[in-house]
């Protein structure tokens, strides 16, 4: 066992930790300028939360040493029953947990309230690096698949249960780790166009195409399909004769459609549009039959299944999605001005990076966060207190550090001697580059605010002794990258 020890010292990537912990400094001077007492500035007090911040980081080094001395062939072995275990407690939490701003998501155990979501992202990306690792399992197989998803999406369902909503899609970056493995780039695009078309209509259903009795954004999503049918085509066969006949079809016919709309009869050409996408797809899986070419009926499939996703968003977004997560998105997105209820936080936020400039105003010297102009100040918006106190300078600084962070994962997942070394580091990097993404781009205002903390920078313990949890048995893993198990 010493010696042991001894080579797990002597191995870790030290260089990561140092990272890391200048990161947690960075934060907990942060935590400062935007929580503490300028009347009694008592930084230490458990009293205070920089003082709580402490302790919670102090908790995380022991936390993460312990997890340093399981070994790895312990992480392998019980994947399944760790994941299994922290579905059961994501279950439990949905019934017994107290109901905090909407959301059941907070166990309190005493003193400290824990939140199971953030510990089991761990569990999640041990339990797909355990299955992916198998030697049978084949990214490029629907079924192996689908399995691969289902251990995240199980998670994330279970999470939205308790309305963390945020939370859960955390766990969509696991989607990049699979494409990392072997997993065709079309699930990509699909979720691309999803997104891309999703927008499209919210933004511009209200607008009218001039005086047309039919609404911008379905014309436009429904013109996308068209081109990507025959985009497909071409890509999938280089067949360019049915190509263009797709093309000719399809955006040919919408567009003398169009003509008699604005010239003779105005008529809803988005129903040409589907009646001509129907006809495409007939004819696609016609030629597939035919041509005995299977993969013509995907395109097919995707033109279809396109259209019934477009004509579901209207509803999935007035009769699912909450009222305040609707209004979150028509900020973002243009539609409505709320400076003082959905777009408050946002708007305050940017004053405050703003008003820091090139060099920012020092430390504790933030008058947006020392008045307390900016809600989750400490939590979900806490860059915004190094845009005030630090400025540009400070604020580059911090992005640099991330980045510095990530490339290094990087290197470390790919010096991986196994799979499921690999698949898991892979899954660190995914998980703290969607933390980064979105928790700056709402701080911006570039994404929705969904509530996420900027890792180990923002206040919390859960969150901070989650992160050390995912980081260190990957440390620990990486330990033993030449040892067979």
């Amino acid at each position: 066992m010493e010696r042991r020890n001894v080579d797990i010292i002597g191995k870790l990537d030290w260089l990561t930790i140092l990272i890391v912990v200048v990161i947690m400094v960075c934060g907990w001077f942060s935590i400062c300028g935007a929580s503490a007492d300028m009347e009694n500035p008592d930084l230490f007090s458990f009293a205070t939360r920089p003082g709580k911040q402490m302790v919670w980081i102090l908790c995380a080094f022991v936390l993460g040493a312990v997890m340093l001395f399981i070994t790895q062939n312990f992480y392998n072995s019980y994947a399944y029953i760790i994941y299994i275990a922290l579905l059961l407690l994501l279950l439990v939490t949905i019934f017994v947990a107290k109901d905090t701003k909407g959301s059941r998501s907070w166990l309190n155990l005493g003193p400290v309230s824990l939140q199971p979501a953030e510990f089991a992202k761990f569990a999640t990306a041990l339990a797909l690096a355990k299955f992916v690792d198998r030697f049978d399992f084949n990214p490029s197989h629907m079924g192996d698949l689908l399995k691969a998803c289902a251990v995240f999406v199980v998670p994330m369902l279970l999470i939205i249960c308790q309305n963390e909503t945020g939370s859960a899609l955390v766990y969509l970056a696991f989607l990049l780790v699979l494409y990392r493995e072997g997993m065709t780039g079309s699930v990509l695009f699909l979720g691309f166009c999803a997104i891309l078309f999703f927008i499209l209509e919210i933004k511009f259903s209200p607008v009218s195409f001039g005086e047309q009795p039919f609404q911008l954004g379905t014309w436009l999503v429904l013109t996308i399909i068209q081109l990507l049918e025959a985009w497909m085509i071409w890509l999938m066969s280089h067949n360019r004769s049915l190509s263009l006949m797709v093309l000719g079809i399809g955006v040919g016919g919408m567009l003398l459609g169009l003509a008699v709309s604005l010239s003779i009869v105005p008529f809803k050409v988005t129903w040409l549009q589907v009646a001509l996408i129907a006809i495409t797809s007939a004819y696609i899986i016609f030629r597939a039959l035919k041509d005995i070419a299977r993969r013509y009926i995907w395109v097919a499939v995707f033109a279809i299944g396109s259209v019934g996703y477009l004509y579901s968003v209207d509803y999935a977004f007035n009769d699912i999605l909450k009222p305040h997560q609707r209004t979150r998105i028509n900020v973002i997105l243009g539609l409505e001005d709320d400076p003082k209820g959905a777009g408050y936080n946002v708007n305050q936020s940017l004053i405050a990076i703003g008003s820091g400039g090139l060099t920012g105003k020092g430390f504790m010297k933030g008058t947006q966060t020392k008045l307390k102009y900016v809600p989750e100040q400490d939590t979900d918006f806490i860059f915004c207190t190094v845009g005030e106190e630090q400025g540009f300078k400070g604020s580059v600084f911090v992005l640099l550090l991330y980045l510095s962070l990530l490339l290094r994962l990087i290197f470390l997942a790919e010096r991986q001697s196994s799979v499921f070394g690999r698949v898991y580091g892979y899954s660190v990097v995914c998980i703290l580059l969607f933390h980064l993404f979105i928790n700056i781009g709402m701080v911006l205002g570039i994404t929705p605010v969904i509530g996420i903390p900027l890792p180990f920078f923002s206040y919390g313990g859960s969150s901070l002794w989650g992160f050390t949890i995912l980081l260190a048995v990957f440390l620990r893993i990486d330990c033993e990258r030449t040892t067979s198990y």
